[in-house]
């Protein structure tokens, strides 16, 4: 992988390169998004650098290059074997294996685990002689989105450094350095449906998502109307992507409820849907309402396992419920 920085992690950067001495075991942490895979992908490539320069890692050596080719024998990843699966005993004990055997490259070796959450309790109680003593001159670099899940015992043998969202500044700006025909305000739209990370609002940039918003709110209006029907809309939907459908609803569910009981206009998020959630709110039955949003939080777990279901079907049942909370 490519070893890069961005603009808000210069503090980051200096409280890890800039140390007088480094520590045996570093744990990022922070949300989704926030660019902790480019810092520790960075910091590997430093600490495995023959000739860092000015805290930076040279990209001349043979380090550099084996490192960039994606090819040095002295970095090792350990990682679930597919994704959202966990990461298991025997697959720490085939690293500590590796481990013990001596630097090829007569340096530093460095284990990038990702996500370290993914660590059952028996691999990361396997893991945590190797990093409280970790053989030769082996840097530990956990990565983490949910700090909560770690065991303490890991937590403690590792120096925390926390990797928060930029401010709300610099990601207009870094996005807008990325997509010039971007105004502010739709950048701070994007931002919005991307809880903060520039990054991930990135990817949805990617899947052209502000047009995908604007034809999702325009056919929920339509439906409250009885301009369009679920079926209808479903099939005009089928081919977006169903877990940023079920994101939108889910959260539209939420607002509405914390509106329901706060009637507070704050409280209704992004103006878009605003009007139609404040018209609906307060006509919704609470029980058609907390139904709607159990319903929503299932479905949306099937989706993001990825269990095989039918797009059309699935979003016809999701539109004839949404229908429901305006009786008619």
């Amino acid at each position: 992988m490519a070893s890069h920085l961005y603009p808000w992690q210069d503090s980051l950067w200096q409280s890890l390169a800039g140390r007088s001495q480094q520590a045996h075991a570093y744990l990022l942490h922070g949300p989704a998004g926030s660019g902790k895979r480019a810092l520790v992908e960075h910091f590997a490539a430093f600490l495995l650098c023959k000739a860092p320069a000015d805290q930076q890692p040279c990209g001349q050596c043979s380090a550099c290059k084996l490192y960039a080719a994606g090819t040095h024998p002295d970095l090792m990843r350990l990682e679930p074997e597919e994704e959202g699966k966990g990461i298991l005993i025997a697959n720490v004990r085939e690293l500590v294996a590796k481990i013990l055997q001596t630097s090829q490259q007569g340096g530093r070796k460095v284990v990038i685990v990702e996500p370290a959450e993914a660590m059952t309790t028996g691999s990361a109680n396997a893991l945590l002689k190797s990093l409280e003593e970790p053989a030769g001159a082996t840097v530990f670099l956990l990565v983490s989105h949910q700090f909560s899940f770690l065991l303490p015992t890991i937590k403690s043998r590792c120096v925390l450094q926390v990797c928060p969202l930029p401010t709300p500044e610099q990601s207009v700006q870094w996005l807008q350095q990325q997509h010039s025909e971007l105004t502010a305000e739709q950048c701070q739209t994007v931002l919005a449906l991307a809880s903060g990370s520039p990054l991930n609002a990135q990817k949805l940039l990617s899947a052209d998502v502000l047009a995908v918003r604007e034809q999702v709110v325009n056919g929920v209006k339509q439906l409250f109307k009885q301009q369009s029907s679920p079926s209808d809309l479903a099939v005009a939907w089928a081919k977006m992507p169903p877990e940023l459908l079920f994101d939108w609803f889910c959260q539209w569910a939420q607002l509405m409820l914390r509106y329901k009981v706060t009637t507070d206009d704050s409280a209704l998020g992004l103006p878009d849907m605003a009007v139609v959630l404040k018209h609906v709110a307060p006509r919704a039955p609470l029980a058609t309402l907390l139904q709607t949003q159990d319903w929503l939080l299932e479905h949306r777990q099937k989706v993001l396992r990825r269990v095989p279901l039918r797009a059309d079907l699935l979003l016809e049942g999701l539109l004839v419920r949404w229908q429901a909370l305006l009786p008619r």
